[in-house]
């Protein structure tokens, strides 16, 4: 019964770091690239969210005196996996997706991103030996049906914009990286408290963005931020970044890599919802379906059906 519990709070854990992302779409575009750049914008969110992950891990450490797991020091043996966690999952996932979207179209990069769970069961199934089950594959294959569905219906119109070949590369490259960084990190969150590893997943991640964003970040203007665009600032520092990767790493102590991943499906139908509500879209029956697919695939994929692991 406890093992379910935690099951569930890791799933409504999942849910909440999707509704975030899910906003984040429209907050985040009311900032960049206009009032910061992409690469500045990142400096100011690894900046503000290490510091805050440091002081957080510092009130614990003094408040739980007692908790061996937050006070226990990093074993030599994994300050290699810490570096790598800060590389993929933070340096090259933010910095390459901001710039492989601005390269390409956004319809290219949606169907890209769709790639996170294969590439997660793939690495993990190689790195960690997590096993691939039938249920799971067919998952990711109704979540992959859905995600697709909904983005192309979107772009119905016709025409789209012809897309950038390093674009969709960048993109790729981007949602392999995260994909090796969901598979990293698992096994830290079996040793370690989780404030531990995402302190310093963040500090190694502020090094390797500092040199190609700082430009960026000495060229904003801060006195024409108005109240909304310092709000819009806030929410993408605080929730989309602060929150999120606390919430991932939660998540990633109660269930595999591999169904952290395949929440990102969600992300389509979470956005849709959220445009409805700001009456800038309509809700249409190619977009019910697309969701009824995407929450098929999660089900699949985070319930334990059949022990049997197949082949791939």
């Amino acid at each position: 019964m406890n093992v379910n519990i935690k099951n569930i709070k890791a799933h409504l854990a999942l849910v909440m770091v999707n509704l975030i992302y899910g906003a984040n779409y429209v907050v985040a575009k009311e900032v960049t690239p206009e009032f910061i750049k992409p690469f500045g914008f990142i400096v100011i969110r690894i900046s503000v969210a290490a510091v805050m992950y440091w002081l957080l891990h510092l009130t614990l450490t003094s408040l739980q005196a007692k908790d061996n797991l937050i006070q226990k020091p990093i074993q030599r043996s994994d300050w290699l996996r810490l570096i790598g966690c800060g590389l993929f999952g933070v340096a090259i996932n933010q910095m390459l997706f901001l710039k492989g979207l601005s390269l390409t179209s956004a319809i290219n990069a949606s169907l890209i991103m769709i790639t996170v769970p294969i590439l997660v069961l793939l690495m993990a199934a190689m790195l960690i030996n997590e096993r691939i089950t039938r249920h799971k594959l067919l998952g990711i294959l109704l979540g992959s049906a859905g995600a697709a569905y909904i983005v192309v219906s979107s772009y119905s119109g016709g025409g789209g914009a012809a897309s950038n070949w390093l674009g969709d590369l960048c993109v790729f490259i981007n949602a392999a990286s995260y994909a090796l960084y969901l598979v990293l990190v698992k096994p830290l969150m079996r040793v370690y408290h989780p404030f531990t590893v995402v302190k310093w997943v963040f500090f190694f991640g502020w090094f390797f963005i500092m040199p190609f964003g700082y430009q960026e970040f000495t060229q904003i203007q801060w006195d024409t931020f108005s109240t909304g665009i310092w709000l819009c600032t806030l929410y993408v520092v605080i929730a989309a970044t602060f929150f999120t990767y606390l919430l991932n790493i939660y998540a990633l102590q109660k269930v595999e890599a591999s169904i952290v991943s395949i929440y990102i499906y969600t992300q389509p139908v979470i956005a849709t919802i959220i445009a409805i509500s700001l009456q800038k879209d309509v809700l249409s029956i190619e977009k019910i379906i697309a969701a009824v697919l995407i929450f098929a695939g999660v089900y699949l994929v985070s319930n334990p059906f059949g022990k049997k692991a197949v082949t791939a």
